[in-house]
């Protein structure tokens, strides 16, 4: 039955393609104004040979178009005919491409929650996970008279960062103090011989009375900015008098967390 109503070239998002000329063979170029023109997808394409139309009984691969049959030579093309966007009611399989999505088409809201999974996500991107968590407790008291900052021994711990940029979060709980009325003890964190406080240390614990002391809480967040093995652990010096850590045996912890990149 012959088409009736407007000419088929007019209706909206339809492209008409440049007439094939056809030689014996399954497959040829598709060209739009002399240009090779590719299509959304096979489906998207009506083709009339010879007065009948054709569509279903070939593919397309990026411009070339292949029959299921040879195209003998004494047919002729009538018109080829390329469905776009906004005519069709029900989208064919295939037929929506990267290319026809528009930048930031896609929004969060149009997400399924859950739907990207773990294997989805690069395996450079971190997003600011926790790598790994290594700790020390120290059940015993230390104590010294140093002047200078001196380590608390037993309470180095050490951490092999999975990446240069990766951050140390590093935590520590005790108790401290020191022997003499008035006298102080500061604390601080050193990684390996670098002391990641001031001069005078993080915490500072005053003794009102002989061996008046108190809790000690410190963390700092460090850029070792290396992948070797790195060591975190707590020092500590005198004003006068003794200091001491871990009160009565009271445990002492440094934990230190890789925070990825």
């Amino acid at each position: 039955m012959s088409y009736i109503g407007r000419g088929t070239e007019s209706i909206s998002n339809v492209e008409v393609l440049d007439n094939l000329t056809f030689n014996g063979s399954a497959s040829y170029t598709l060209q739009k104004s002399s240009t090779n023109f590719v299509p959304s997808s096979a489906n998207n394409l009506l083709i009339s040979i010879s007065g009948v139309v054709q569509q279903g009984n070939f593919s397309v691969s990026g411009s070339t178009i292949t029959f299921d049959t040879t195209v003998s030579a004494s047919d002729t093309c009538d018109w080829i005919l390329h469905y776009g966007t906004g005519l069709i009611t029900t989208v064919a399989d295939g037929a929506i491409t990267e290319a026809k999505l528009g930048s930031n088409a896609v929004t969060t809201a149009k997400i399924n929650n859950g739907a990207i999974t773990s294997a989805k996500l690069d395996s450079g991107l971190a997003l600011g996970k926790i790598g790994q968590v290594v700790t020390v407790t120290k059940t015993n008291e230390f104590t010294t008279t140093s002047t200078s900052f001196v380590q608390a021994t037993g309470t180095s711990v050490s951490i092999t960062p999975s990446s240069a940029s990766s951050k140390i979060l590093v935590l520590v709980s005790s108790s401290g103090g020191n022997t003499n009325s008035g006298a102080g003890t500061k604390f601080t964190i050193y990684r390996d011989a670098t002391n990641l406080g001031t001069s005078d240390g993080i915490i500072f614990l005053r003794a009102g009375g002989a061996n008046d002391h108190g809790s000690i809480s410190m963390s700092t967040l460090d850029s070792p900015s290396s992948s070797s093995s790195t060591a975190y652990s707590i020092y500590m010096k005198v004003s006068a008098g003794t200091g001491y850590v871990g009160v009565g045996n009271i445990e002492t912890s440094v934990t230190l967390m890789e925070v990825l990149a």
